[in-house]
């Protein structure tokens, strides 16, 4: 009892340290970018909607993370996901049939990948990078063109894309005097929607008991009667099913399929729910913080594009420290626990 306490202090302090980074962050922005709009709510609208299927995938990652694991194929799986939705709509297939395939194609990859982790009992580095080269080297194979997704193409798709859902808040009056209502997009709503779900079901189900209770220790886990090899198969699963809702997320964002697309995008989502909060070593993590992780990334982002004068790299660079300190971090936390427990 008194471990599972200091695991949710742990997380507690973790989530603590990364909503304050968040505000400090943004506030920085707006301090230093008023005068170009970063002060307007459109522009934190603008960074859930880029990021709305990373928000998404980060959720995945963390479910699969919180077991001891990791996922690297989802950044090749999201690029197959686009790839078959804009070759899909040009073939004449429908959106929602098109949409139904992605995510049966998500869950049937992630339990391939979920068996070999958890029955097969294989390094989830080794069977998920396997998978990203499977995911990427089918992307290739579906088509090696880079298709976009036009209204002639798919009339549905393309007005979903392009549907703005206005706020009654939060407006302003531009240079030109225009009246500038905010808005969202539909990938913000499914982002948003899943979030809360897998919050849910994390702290509120016996799933997601077990998935902290597995990445905590697996054997104190099958001492307490859980099946570890189903828990963590399920976990990949789920995964894999977040993944292709990003990718649908990702494919309204982009309109468009692509070999090159999302690269990289797995180092994003693992970077989003480390400075989350979320253990690589398992046990200890939420997805909240990695939503929040996926708001510093973005903020970060809208900053360097605010500045005009730094290098596209900066992101990344600013990023990869914030993602080493918080390993540092998350180091101290775990030695901490292991002195206590001495």
């Amino acid at each position: 009892m008194k471990n599972s306490g200091r695991k949710i202090n742990s997380n507690t302090v973790l989530l603590i340290i990364t909503i304050v980074l968040f505000v400090v962050l943004y506030a920085g922005g707006c301090i230093a970018y008023g005068s170009k709009g970063f002060t307007h709510l459109q522009t934190f609208l603008n960074i859930l909607i880029t990021n709305a299927g990373l928000i998404c995938i980060a959720c995945g990652m963390t479910v699969v993370m919180l077991t001891g694991g990791i996922d690297i194929s989802v950044g090749s799986l999201v690029a197959m996901d686009c790839m078959m939705i804009a070759v899909g709509l040009q073939a004449g297939i429908g959106m929602v049939p098109m949409i139904i395939i992605v995510l049966g194609v998500g869950l049937l990859f992630g339990a391939v990948q979920g068996y070999c982790v958890g029955y097969l009992e294989i390094q989830p580095f080794i069977v998920t990078m396997a998978g990203m080269f499977f995911g990427r080297g089918m992307t290739a194979v579906i088509s090696t063109d880079q298709l976009s997704i036009t209204q002639d193409i798919n009339a549905a798709f393309y007005n979903l894309a392009n549907l703005k859902i206005a706020l009654p808040f939060g407006g302003y009056t531009n240079n030109k005097g225009v009246y500038q209502v905010p808005f969202i997009r539909v990938g913000v709503v499914v982002a948003l929607v899943v979030l809360v779900v897998i919050f849910i079901m994390l702290r509120y189900t016996k799933f997601g008991r077990s998935l902290y209770a597995v990445g905590g220790s697996e054997q104190s886990a099958q001492m307490m009667g859980l099946n570890v090899k189903w828990a963590k198969m399920r976990a990949y699963m789920l995964s894999s099913f977040l993944c292709s809702i990003g990718g649908i997320c990702y494919c309204l964002n982009t309109m468009a399929g692509s070999v090159q697309q999302a690269l990289g995008l797995e180092m994003d989502a693992i970077a989003s729910s480390v400075i989350g909060g979320t253990l690589l070593t398992g046990g200890v993590g939420n997805v909240i913080g990695s939503f929040f992780g996926v708001l510093i990334n973005g903020t970060i982002s809208s900053i360097v594009k605010s500045n005009g004068k730094l290098a596209s790299s900066w992101p990344n660079i600013l990023t990869a420290i914030l993602l080493f300190v918080f390993i540092v971090i998350q180091s101290l936390f775990a030695l901490y626990r292991s002195r206590k427990n001495k």
